[in-house]
C-alpha cells in the first residue's frame, strides 16, 4: 500500500535481472548445441577415415602402416588426423575370429580411429566427471584380395 501512494515502481531493475539470467541460460544452451555439433562432425570424420582405411586395406595387398597412412590422409579438418592425439589400430581376423598378421581373401579387416575431444562447454566436465569425450570410428570390411594358399 505504501508503494502505491508514493508512486515508486514496485520492481525497479527487475527487467535487467531477468535479462541477465535469461542470457546466461541461453548462452549455456547455445554452447551445448555448438559442442554437440562439433562432436558429431568429428565423429563423422573419424568414421570416414576408418572407412577409407578399411576399404583400401580390403582391396590391396598392403601392410598395416600403409593402411594407417591412407586413413590419416583421409581428412585434416576439424581434426588433424596426422596429429599424435589420433590413434589408429588395424586388426585382421580370419573366419574363426583368430587374429592374423597378414590379410587374405575373406578375412575381416577392422580399422579403428580414436580421438579424445576436449570439452569446452561450461560445467559439463564437472557433471560427467572428466574433461574429454572419447570418440571412436570403427569399420570392418571383408578382404577381397590377395588369395592366400
Amino acid at each position: 500500500m505504501v508503494w502505491e501512494t508514493m508512486n515508486i515502481p514496485k520492481a525497479k531493475g527487475q527487467s535487467l535481472i531477468e535479462l541477465g539470467i535469461t542470457i546466461t541460460i541461453l548462452m549455456f544452451l547455445l554452447s551445448g548445441a555448438v559442442e554437440f555439433g562439433l562432436l558429431f562432425f568429428q565423429y563423422v570424420q573419424l568414421r570416414d577415415a576408418a572407412q577409407e582405411g578399411a576399404l583400401y586395406g580390403s582391396i590391396c595387398n598392403c601392410s598395416r602402416p600403409d593402411i594407417e597412412v591412407r586413413a590419416r590422409g583421409a581428412s585434416n579438418s576439424p581434426i588433424n588426423l596426422q596429429d599424435d592425439s589420433v590413434s589408429i589400430v588395424v586388426i585382421v581376423q580370419d573366419k574363426n575370429g583368430n587374429y592374423k598378421d597378414t590379410a587374405c581373401e575373406q578375412d575381416a579387416l577392422t580399422v579403428r580411429v580414436h580421438y579424445s575431444h576436449h570439452i569446452f562447454m561450461p560445467f559439463l566436465p564437472q557433471i560427467i566427471g572428466r574433461d574429454y569425450i572419447a570418440l571412436v570410428g570403427k569399420v570392418t570390411d571383408t578382404v577381397l584380395s590377395p588369395v592366400c594358399g
